[in-house]
């Protein structure tokens, strides 16, 4: 382990998810680790730290088993800047999601008091405040924030009764029993480590049923949006979702330039050419350029990126310094690793395009072009 300083801090402590080799977000992660990705024109973890630090957050461990170096290189200065300790707990084996809980135990039980779980990949109007508050009125050890889904049958289902008892789960269930999944935001005493080892072990599997049947997890239904946005489709889905939240709590931050349909946000050291439209749902980040005579919806540019005139996107994430040649279109969730370059006049349906490639042909298909 290793922190920026090692003086214990006052506050609530929170251990952040952030293992796993973000497969499902590729591209994109052969780059970056995936919580280094800009959701909406700031990396994914940073959201979270935010959150975090504005409740009063001082310490938060990062649970990491994969490329640790280049997250703690970027994340220092933005720790610093917001005033919390980041603590880096290696798993030399990848440990599920209640190992990393078991290693970091010395740091977790160090105070009585409750402390926050959450998995990297979650994106909302974090509760944190309000989590807080329910855990303490009920005094069990432990709360998991649940959400509502349209399709309950891709995840697991929560069941709890009229005070949030949880009284079950049902793993991705074939037939109607409730909507209301695990959002992957928790609150535990610190008590909980006594239940877990050192060992590769699922919270959701191993652990959260023991404490279910004992009568000591509750669940907080999650106001507001939420969605994981581990993989592009619900990477874009989430952006929309972010980007509805901002224009109600803090409008003034989207974009009100020429040509700007809906809710945008773009970054001030973008450039936009004449004649654009850009929107609904786009965010651009810093140094992008976009020519003249471009449309742009629903779709994510990173840094340093450039579309060429007259090119056409939607649904499409547009990766670190790629660049779009002119009359281009893309659409239904392409997705352009770092450093691509699209030809001009080329089509792209649902390309998944790795790092440093050049396409010259266009890709009517979905398919992964390496």
């Amino acid at each position: 382990m290793c922190g920026t300083n090692s003086a214990s801090t006052k506050g609530t402590r929170a251990l952040i998810l952030v293992g796993g080799y973000g497969t499902r977000l590729r591209p994109l992660t052969l780059s970056t680790p995936k919580p280094l990705v800009e959701f909406a024109n700031k990396p994914i973890l940073l959201h979270q730290l935010e959150a975090l630090v504005s409740v009063g957050c001082r310490q938060v461990i990062l649970a990491v088993s994969y490329r640790a170096e280049q997250m703690e290189k970027e994340l220092k200065q933005e720790a610093e800047k917001l005033g919390v300790n980041l603590i880096f707990s290696h798993e030399n084996e990848p440990l599920g999601t209640a190992g990393p809980l078991a290693l970091a135990k010395d740091i977790l039980s160090s105070s009585n008091e409750p402390f926050y779980v959450l998995n990297s990949d979650v994106i909302c109007d974090f509760p944190f405040k309000q989590l807080e508050q329910f855990h303490k009125n009920h005094g069990k050890e432990g709360t998991i924030v649940v959400t509502k889904v349209e399709e309950p049958s891709k995840y697991g289902v929560v069941l709890y009764d009229e005070q949030g008892r949880i009284e079950n789960f049902i793993e991705k269930p074939q037939e109607f029993v409730s909507n209301k999944i695990n959002a992957g935001i928790y609150i535990f005493n610190p008590s909980v480590l006594d239940r877990i080892e050192v060992k590769p072990t699922s919270i959701e599997k191993e652990v959260f049923p023991v404490m279910a049947d004992e009568g000591q997890l509750y669940a907080m239904e999650l106001p507001g949006f939420w969605m994981d946005i581990g993989q592009p489709k619900d990477f874009l889905t989430g952006m929309c979702l972010y980007l509805t939240s901002l224009r109600q709590k803090q409008s003034s931050k989207l974009y009100t330039g020429p040509g700007v349909v809906g809710n945008v946000l773009v970054d001030p050291t973008a450039k936009i050419g004449e004649g654009c439209r850009i929107g609904p749902n786009v965010t651009i980040g810093p140094d992008v350029v976009i020519e003249d005579g471009v449309c742009i919806k629903r779709s994510t540019i990173l840094t340093g990126a450039i579309v060429k005139s007259h090119s056409w996107l939607d649904s499409c994430i547009v990766g670190w310094r790629s660049v779009v040649g002119r009359w281009v279109r893309l659409e239904g969730i392409t997705v352009l690793g770092e450093d691509v370059i699209v030809k001009d006049e080329i089509y792209i349906n649902g390309g998944q395009v790795l790092p440093h490639k050049s396409i010259a042909a266009s890709v009517p298909e979905p398919q992964i072009i390496m």
